[in-house]
C-alpha cells in the first residue's frame, strides 16, 4: 500500500466516523484539509506536564496564552485586552479581551487564568522563578485578575510570554486543578483549533478542527502573538516515520508540509516542482547533552566533567547535520548571536579531550558504574546523538549501555528518578529552539534547585543564587555579566553541555500552501490551501 491511499483511506474513515461539529458548519472531510507531518508523533497532550515539542505544538493548536512573543522577541498582550503595574511596581491588574471562549461554550474567566499559571509555574523553571515573587493572585471580577508582587520582578510579562516549552497555556480551571505531576484528561482549550480526540490514533494521526468560534487579535501575526486567523478547516498530522517516505509524499502532493525534512533529503527537493523548503526559525536550535545528577556516577562532579571533556560539538553536528550550511561550533549556552552569548568556561566541550576525560575519572575512583544512554530512534534531529555520545563516552573509559527507544518514551523515561537500573537513566540528548534558552530563567537547564529542577536535577545553591541575582537585575549591562558567571558556573558544575547550534528548514506545497509564516514552533494559522 502506497502512502497516498492509505492517507487517503485513513482520512476517510475519519470523515465517516466523526461527528458534525457543533459550529463548524462543514463535515470533517472539508476539502480544506492540511495534511502536515511532524516531527514526532503525538502521544502526550498535556503541555504542562511535559517539554517535549510535539506537546508544546498541540498546545498551541488548542490552547491561548495570556501575552505572546513577536519575531523580534517583543511581549504583546494576547489573550490580555490591557494590563496596569501599580507604581510600586508590585501589583500587576489583567483585562481579558471580549470573545474569549473554551471550546465547550463557557466563557474564559479569571480563575480559569489564575489556576492556568500556577499549574504552569509548578512544572516550569520561569514560572517556577515568577512564583517566588507572587505574594497573591486573586479575582476582582470574571474579567479581572491581579497579581501580587513581594517585591518588584522585571520579569512578569516575559514570563507569561514564554515560547516555547513551557508555555503558559490557559486552561479552564477544571482542567488547571489536575495536578502538574498527572497528565490532564480533558483537551478544552479556547484557542484556534480544537483537538478531535475522538479521531486521535497515537503512531497514525492526529486530528485539529478549526474553532469558528475563536476571536483572532486583529495585529498580524508574528510568532505566538497577533491575529490567529485559521483559514483551513481541519489539520491532520499524518505519522510517517521513514523520512524518504515523507519527503517523497511530499513531493507526490500526497502531504502538503514537513515540519523538519532532513537535509541529506533537501536536495531531492530542490529540483521538485511545486515544492518550497525555508528555514522559518533564523535563531536557530541548539543541542543538549543532559546528566542525571541523582545517581552514580554522575552525581560526582568530577565524572561530570571527565563526560564534558569527552564530547565534543563537531562530532555531533556532522553526525546528525552533516551539512555544515545548517550548522555551527557555538560555545554560548544562550545561542551565538545574541545579546548574553560569550565563550567563557566552554573550552572543555568545544573539542574532545580523550586524555583528560580519562585523567578525571581516575582521580575520581570510577568504579565502572554502567552509564544508561538513551537513544532517540524516530526523529531524525536526534537518531544519532545517542550513539555518538555513547562512543565518545567508552573512549573516556565509561562503561556505556546505549538503550534505543522512540522518542515520546524518552520523554517518558526522563521524569522517572528511579536508579538506572529501575527504569531510570544516566544520560540523554535533545534540542531546544533558541527562543526556549535565551536567558538563565527561561532556560531549563540551568535550574539548580534539586528536586524542583529540570530532568537531571541539578543541586546548587551558587547556581541558584546567581539565578536570583538575574532576575532581580535590570541592568541589560549588569544581566550579562551575571549571565557570564552562570555559564561558567554550570559549564563548573555539569549542569549540562551545549553540543551545538543548527539550523532546520521546513519544506510545503508552495503550488498549493502559502502565507507561512515563521516562529520557534511550526505555526498552522494565517496560511492558506488552495
Amino acid at each position: 500500500m502506497n502512502w497516498g491511499r492509505k492517507i487517503a483511506q485513513g482520512a476517510m474513515a475519519a470523515a465517516l466516523a466523526a461527528p458534525m461539529m457543533a459550529g463548524l458548519g462543514t463535515a470533517a472531510s472539508a476539502e480544506t484539509t492540511l495534511r502536515v507531518v511532524m516531527h514526532s508523533d503525538l502521544k502526550i497532550v498535556d503541555p504542562i506536564w511535559t517539554t517535549a515539542y510535539m506537546s508544546r505544538n498541540y498546545g498551541y493548536m488548542v490552547y491561548d496564552t495570556l501575552f505572546a512573543m513577536d519575531e523580534n522577541t517583543n511581549i504583546h498582550p494576547q489573550m490580555v485586552d490591557s494590563y496596569t503595574v501599580s507604581d510600586d511596581k508590585k501589583t500587576y491588574t489583567f483585562t481579558l479581551r471580549d470573545g474569549l471562549a473554551w471550546h465547550d461554550g463557557a466563557p474564559v474567566t479569571s480563575e480559569d487564568c489564575i489556576a492556568s499559571i500556577k499549574r504552569w509555574a509548578k512544572k516550569d523553571g520561569m514560572g517556577q522563578k515568577l512564583m517566588e515573587f507572587v505574594k497573591e493572585m486573586k479575582a476582582v471580577d470574571a474579567k479581572t485578575f491581579q497579581m501580587v508582587l513581594n517585591e518588584p520582578y522585571g520579569l512578569v510579562t516575559t514570563s507569561l510570554a514564554k515560547p516555547s516549552s513551557n508555555v503558559p497555556f490557559m486552561m479552564p480551571k477544571r482542567v488547571a486543578d489536575t495536578s502538574a505531576d498527572e497528565q490532564i484528561t480533558d483537551y478544552t482549550g479556547s484557542g484556534p483549533f480544537i483537538f478531535k480526540a475522538d479521531e486521535w490514533r497515537p503512531g497514525d494521526v492526529a486530528v485539529f478542527a478549526k474553532n469558528t468560534a475563536y476571536v483572532p487579535r486583529k495585529e498580524p501575526a508574528s510568532w505566538g502573538s497577533g491575529g490567529k486567523v485559521v483559514n483551513v478547516d481541519r489539520v491532520e498530522w499524518i505519522s510517517i516515520k521513514d523520512h524518504q517516505t515523507a519527503v517523497n509524499a511530499l513531493i507526490e502532493g500526497e502531504v502538503d508540509y514537513l515540519e523538519s525534512p532532513p537535509t541529506d533529503l533537501l536536495p531531492l527537493m530542490e529540483g521538485a516542482e511545486g515544492v518550497t523548503a525555508k528555514i522559518l526559525n533564523p535563531l536557530g536550535n541548539q543541542f543538549m547533552f543532559r546528566l542525571n545528577h541523582l545517581h552514580p556516577p554522575f552525581d560526582n562532579v568530577k565524572i561530570r566533567r571527565a563526560a564534558l571533556a569527552a564530547i565534543d560539538q563537531i562530532g555531533f553536528l556532522q553526525a546528525v547535520i552533516g551539512n555544515p550550511d545548517y550548522y555551527k561550533e557555538c560555545p554560548a549556552m544562550f545561542v551565538c548571536g545574541t545579546s548574553l552569548a560569550t565563550d567563557k568556561g566552554a573550552e572543555i566541550i568545544m573539542k574532545s579531550d580523550i586524555p583528560l576525560a580519562k585523567k578525571l575519572l581516575a582521580e575520581a575512583g570510577y568504579d565502572g558504574t554502567p552509564v544508561v544512554v538513551m537513544q532517540s530512534t524516530d526523529v531524525d534531529v536526534l537518531n544519532n546523538l545517542g550513539p555518538v555520545a555513547a562512543d565518545k563516552l567508552k573512549r573516556a573509559g565509561f562503561n556505556v549501555d546505549l538503550q534505543a527507544m522512540d522518542w515520546q518514551t524518552l520523554v517518558s523515561r526522563r521524569s522517572k528518578k528511579e536508579k538506572p537500573a529501575d527504569g531510570g537513566w544516566n544520560v540523554f540528548m535533545t534540542s531546544w529552539t533558541a527562543a526556549d534558552i535565551l536567558n538563565p530563567i527561561m532556560a531549563a537547564g540551568f535550574r539548580a534547585n534539586c528536586g524542583d529542577a529540570w530532568f537531571g536535577w541539578p543541586c546548587d545553591a551558587e547556581m541558584e543564587k546567581l539565578r536570583d541575582r538575574f532576575a532581580r537585575e535590570t541592568n541589560p549591562d549588569e544581566q550579562k555579566l551575571i549571565a557570564v558567571d552562570i555559564q561558567v558556573r554550570a559549564l563548573e558544575i555539569a549542569t549540562h553541555a551545549n553540543a551545538g547550534q543548527w539550523y532546520g528548514p521546513s519544506a510545503w506545497r508552495s503550488d498549493r500552501v502559502s502565507d507561512v509564516i515563521g516562529g520557534p514552533m511550526p505555526i498552522f494559522w494565517n496560511l492558506s490551501k488552495k
